[in-house]
């Protein structure tokens, strides 16, 4: 597995790649890739960055583990390839942008067409074991994606995080909230949705603070 990310993002996050844990990091995901089925494709675990490039950034969704399904994990948080059914926590989300802004859900749950515009789809662990939900949890993924909200906070301004339940709103402890606007409810698993998480809000408020910065919208 080489570490390929788009340059933007790979000149603020190069001091994380040459740390022992990541190193370390690699070679593990290496060894996996080639003695089990991981998901999603080796090419897609750096998906998040490709599409979003750190100078279009505006928002950013915190994830947990990549869908450990057939075809489904992308390499962006929540969003599924074409083609494939959209798990619960996906069918929920776009229930509640119909909600929130009226837009009918969508045929694909490819979110592509979000990170394109801005949004950062990142979970904190960017590969699984197939069937083994958490499998490479705790392996040094999270110390990396800590690591690339830290730097978020710290060198940019006016971006939206977008923190559902409680894993990923500890993760954004570090959020300098004087700097950015931070979203939080529930989590949209069907397990969690209705304690808080429809009728959040949460589309039109990041597109009301975009535009009161001057910031283009996003389409969702």
């Amino acid at each position: 597995m080489d570490v390929k990310i788009e340059e933007s993002w790979k000149k603020l996050l190069l001091p994380e790649f040459e740390k022992d844990y990541f190193i370390q990091l690699v070679n593990f995901v290496k060894s996996e890739y080639k003695q089990n089925i991981v998901y999603p494709p080796a090419k897609n675990i750096f998906s998040a960055f490709e599409y979003c490039k750190l100078s279009d950034l505006k928002v950013v969704i915190l994830g947990q583990d990549p869908y450990h399904g057939p075809k489904q994990a992308n390499g962006l948080c929540f969003s599924v390839n074409d083609n494939i059914r959209k798990p619960p926590s996906l069918v929920n989300i776009f229930k509640e942008i119909k909600d929130d802004i009226g837009k009918e859900i969508p045929e694909s749950g490819n979110l592509e067409v979000w990170a394109r515009q801005g949004v950062l789809l990142l979970n904190a662990t960017l590969t699984v074991r197939a069937n083994q939900a958490g499998s490479h949890q705790k392996k040094g993924w999270e110390i990396f994606t800590d690591a690339v909200v830290q730097n978020i906070s710290n060198k940019k301004d006016g971006i939206v995080f977008i923190l559902w339940g409680a894993y990923a709103q500890s993760k954004g402890s570090v959020i300098d909230q004087s700097r950015h606007l931070v979203l939080k409810s529930a989590h949209p698993s069907p397990f969690s949705a209705y304690n808080g998480f429809f009728g959040n809000k949460h589309f039109s408020k990041t597109n009301e603070y975009l535009n009161n910065e001057g910031i283009a919208p996003i389409i969702w």
